[in-house]
């Protein structure tokens, strides 16, 4: 394999139809690359089917298996290969309705090599294929090459079989090209380092000296901010419900002491957890504990089994979109001057009282959902900034529904700053991915520089940390590149 070509990279899962004659090298290419479960192979199914890999009479057979484990395959998110001629439209059709079906990306792979060679190999071959029908592959594969480009493949590629090959995940297929693209053309980006798990070697007594070495390792790597998630019991998706998940604003204030220069703050603070100018005044300490650096994250609550555990309310979610607007009217007043009454839909409070003030003029308020109808509308109405999820598309779709929002409050959206909350880890040299997030430096910058591109002017990182720092460390790089 030579070292020199350009390498061809695919997103796992993916569909994978490869398009060549006889000889071609196709499964000597398909082998080389991907693991044997993910090669459906029309010969090794004849074989199953029938007396051996060259039993015609086992075709039919053979390639209702080939359809219904690469049917499987999509459904469940595996990548398929699929090891055939591929010569045959009808077939290409149905495998790329196969992808669609299952919302896969699907790329047709032509191994396009000479005649001479793919004839000579099949010559060598104990079973070769007849002249004749190599003769009728070799115009049937012209024929392909000329039908590939219109028949809807999310990509088609023409390959010696030589080229290198990757299989990553889908946010990173085009990463290293945006990030060569960056280093000759660079954008600002910050990044704030979010600690949605605490389940770090030495548990609760060992808790403290971790955080202080995170929070030391983020500061030195260059992490503007330091966020922590608001929570009681651990939620689905992160860890189990008996991982020690401590609580928040304890959290945050033990940062504040043991760090300088980031910012702090929860991402975000549930509307329904406390009294909302309970939540204002913690808020407020937060700010001059640390010298102000707090900011104020808001969310509507979700989280319904925590509200059991814990005792409190959970209202419908119309309520708690009032609750949250009360909370975003609120907090500005508690924070400024006077003791102004609050009257509004869920809460009042006779005098907005708060001292000591914060340090900051203004404590920047930050809503975190993508909900375009309510969501969105309370960030172009009240708040300083918004936290999105989704990948570069739907950030852009819904900055497009933040603008329109703004347009009708009369609002200017360059004073809302747009953030974003990812999952991210950087390989080790030599390491090897164990999730979807995980890519090397360059991947990683490419990915970023996709988000900043979308309108994204900060990134919520949330690392695979594990209590030493060295993800953080590593971390940098990244960093530095959109410094």
């Amino acid at each position: 394999m030579r070292d020199d070509l350009p390498e061809l990279r695919l997103p796992d899962p993916c569909l994978v139809v490869l398009v060549g004659v006889s000889g071609s090298g196709k499964s000597h290419w398909a082998a080389r690359h991907f693991a044997p479960n993910q090669i459906v192979s029309s010969d090794n199914l004849r074989s199953m089917a029938g007396a051996d890999e060259h039993d015609l009479r086992a075709s039919k057979d053979a390639f209702a298996l080939l359809d219904q484990i690469t049917e499987i395959r999509l459904r469940r998110g595996l990548t398929a290969v699929v090891d055939s001629t591929g010569l045959d439209a009808d077939s290409r059709a149905r495998w790329l309705a196969m992808a669609r079906r299952h919302h896969r990306p699907a790329h047709a792979v032509v191994i396009d090599v000479a005649d001479s060679v793919s004839r000579a190999r099949n010559n060598g071959r104990p079973r070769p294929v007849p002249s004749k029908v190599m003769t009728t592959q070799v115009r049937q594969l012209a024929a392909a090459r000329a039908a590939l480009a219109t028949e809807g493949f999310d990509g088609v590629h023409a390959l010696t079989g030589e080229e290198p090959v990757a299989l990553v995940p889908p946010r990173f297929v085009g990463a290293p090209s945006l990030a060569r693209a960056h280093r000759e053309d660079p954008m600002h980006l910050r990044f704030a380092l979010h600690l949605g798990r605490f389940a770090w070697p030495g548990a609760g007594p060992a808790l403290a000296e971790n955080l202080r070495r995170v929070g030391a390792a983020a500061e030195e790597s260059g992490f503007d901010t330091i966020s922590v998630m608001d929570h009681v019991v651990q939620i689905p998706g992160v860890g189990p419900e008996w991982e020690d998940i401590p609580e928040s604003t304890t959290v945050l204030g033990f940062l504040a002491a043991a760090t300088r220069r980031v910012r702090l703050g929860a991402l975000v603070n549930g509307i329904t957890y406390r009294n909302l100018a309970q939540l204002g005044k913690q808020v407020a300490t937060l700010d001059v504990l640390s010298g102000g650096r707090a900011f104020c994250g808001l969310g509507a609550a979700w989280h319904q089994r925590e509200h059991h555990l814990y005792g409190w309310e959970f209202p419908a979610v119309g309520q708690r979109y009032e609750r949250l607007e009360d909370a975003l009217q609120l907090l500005p007043l508690l924070w400024g001057p006077g003791a102004p009454r609050f009257e509004g839909r869920t809460v009042t409070v006779p005098e907005a009282i708060c001292y000591p003030r914060p340090v900051q003029d203004q404590i920047p308020i930050l809503v975190g959902g993508s909900g375009e109808r309510r969501t969105l509308r309370l960030v172009a109405r009240y708040a300083d900034a918004c936290n999105l999820f989704g990948e570069p598309e739907v950030i852009a779709d819904k900055i497009r529904v933040l603008r329109a929002h703004c347009d009708v409050e009369g609002r200017d959206p360059a004073e809302i700053t747009v953030t974003q909350l990812s999952e991210a880890a950087v390989i080790s040299a030599g390491g090897e991915r164990y999730a979807a997030t995980v890519g090397t430096v360059d991947e990683q910058i490419g990915r970023f520089r996709a988000l900043g591109d979308a309108g994204v002017q900060q990134v919520f990182v949330s690392l695979h940390e594990d209590g030493t720092g060295e993800q953080v460390e590593r971390f940098a790089e990244i960093i530095d590149a959109f410094g």
